[in-house]
């Protein structure tokens, strides 16, 4: 066993964990966190995307002895009192999902790209968004939704 502190969401967890173990489980069974699913476990799709430190990392490729020390926010971290980002209303209001299991990973993907590029196309968005997949090909509202949050025109080679 290894000892990892950890802030996920804001609060600090000091746990042993197996050294084998993986981000993605750890949030989920150790500290409950379901809202970050597992849809590969092989890091392919992307839906167990969180932000770590600062940038998006697949929490199934990464172990949590490897957070040790850092803070993680995933999709349930990011509403503040209830209250939804304006990324998270925009996926709402335009209904940027199908069958919903990869919007998380989506929104945090977004999340991280709207940091860097607050104004973003709709190119840069599906570039953005090439490392998340999702099965039920649901991208043009998830498109749609980013650059309502961006507060960007959606032009026409979205709404085709």
């Amino acid at each position: 066993m290894t000892h990892i502190s950890v802030n996920v969401d804001g609060t600090t967890y000091d746990d042993d964990v197996e050294p084998r173990l993986l981000l993605a489980h750890y949030l989920r069974d150790r500290l409950g966190l379901t809202g970050t699913p597992i849809g590969c476990d092989t890091s392919n799709c992307g839906a167990c995307t969180v932000d770590l430190d600062g940038a998006t990392a697949k929490s199934c490729s990464v172990l949590a002895v490897q957070a040790d020390g850092c803070e993680v926010t995933t999709i349930q971290g990011l509403a503040r009192d209830g209250e939804w980002t304006p990324l998270q209303r925009a996926f709402h209001e335009r209904h940027g999902l199908q069958c919903g299991y990869c919007t998380p990973g989506m929104i945090m993907a977004a999340r991280d790209l709207l940091r860097e590029n607050p104004h973003p196309t709709s190119d840069e968005v599906r570039h953005a968004l090439e490392g998340n997949l999702c099965r039920c090909t649901g991208y043009q509202n998830i498109v749609r939704a980013v650059l309502d949050a961006a507060g960007a025109e959606v032009s026409e080679e979205v709404t085709a």
